[in-house]
């Protein structure tokens, strides 16, 4: 018995020493692993493949719809608007324009902007019978909107017209000046239809951004707006905003293509154009139009 305790002791000495062994020479290769180590760097890992899953897009539902008043009120009232809307009568509305317009970037007609108008109107008015026609051609200028007027705005006898208007022009680059006298003779042909009368500027994105006429454009609708007295719905102001103020991403409202809106950006312009038609509607302005018979 003695003999195996014996026995078994020198084992465990045995192994011991052998583990010591083992460490110190572990320790002394050290170093020579690491100089190696440094000498041949282990080669970079392979970037991962952007995937939905990875490098998801920012969604827009996280983000508030709203803007400046400065940018989202109408100055002028809207007199036959508050007629019709203070009679119960029909209220006809006709949005004439381009692709901005006719929901290029949308995923289905429903999500275009006067689409998402109508349904932003009737929950303000459900009492009223209130249409909204979208007019809207795709790649159209402000001569060929014109053309239109007789049979696709006029015809329709309409209340209130919205004309977007400048974004083709610019991305064309085309002159200014034919374009101011076209958009002056164009809003007065709507104001002769005994319509109220809204201008819709550019849409905010980075394909109209690099188009070095954009900022005089944007000059040119206001001035014709004021000039003429009719509102201004300050679209590309609103957008901007939500870009450099509140920090919105661009593809957060803005499609692929760099240029057309999406249905996030639709349906928020339509809502807060929904909430300026309500407004310049009821300012007492338009209630005494509506009294006097005007």
């Amino acid at each position: 018995m003695s003999f195996i305790l014996k026995s078994n002791q020198k084992a465990a000495i045995s192994r011991v020493a052998c583990a010591a062994v083992w460490a110190v020479a572990l320790a002394m290769a050290a170093p020579v692993r690491a100089q190696v180590l440094a000498t041949h760097p282990a080669a970079p890992a392979a970037p991962l493949t952007p995937t939905p899953a990875t490098v998801a897009p920012p969604q827009a539902a996280a983000f508030a719809c709203n803007g400046p008043a400065e940018f989202t009120r109408l100055n002028y009232p809207l007199r036959h608007t508050a007629r019709r809307l203070a009679r119960g009568e029909p209220l006809t509305i006709v949005a004439v324009g381009s692709s901005s317009t006719s929901g290029a970037g949308a995923s289905s007609p429903a999500a275009s902007y006067p689409s998402r108008l109508a349904v932003e109107l009737k929950q303000r008015f459900p009492a009223h019978d209130i249409t909204v026609l979208n007019r809207g051609v795709n790649g159209e200028e402000t001569e060929q909107m014109m053309a239109r007027f007789g049979t696709d705005v006029i015809a329709a006898h309409p209340d209130l017209v919205l004309w977007q208007v400048g974004t083709n022009s610019v991305l064309r680059d085309h002159p200014l000046k034919p374009h101011s006298v076209l958009l002056r003779e164009g809003i007065a042909q709507l104001k002769e239809a005994d319509a109220d009368v809204v201008l819709i500027d550019m849409q905010y994105a980075p394909r109209v951004l690099t188009k070095p006429e954009t900022q005089g454009m944007e000059d040119q609708i206001a001035l014709a707006a004021k000039a003429a007295s009719v509102d201004l719905f300050n679209r590309f102001a609103l957008m901007r905003n939500w870009y450099e103020v509140q920090h919105i991403p661009f593809d957060a409202f803005v499609s692929p293509d760099e240029l057309h809106m999406n249905d996030w950006s639709y349906a928020c312009v339509a809502k807060l154009l929904a909430t300026a038609i309500a407004d310049a509607a009821a300012r007492p302005t338009a209630a005494a139009a509506v009294h006097s018979g005007r």
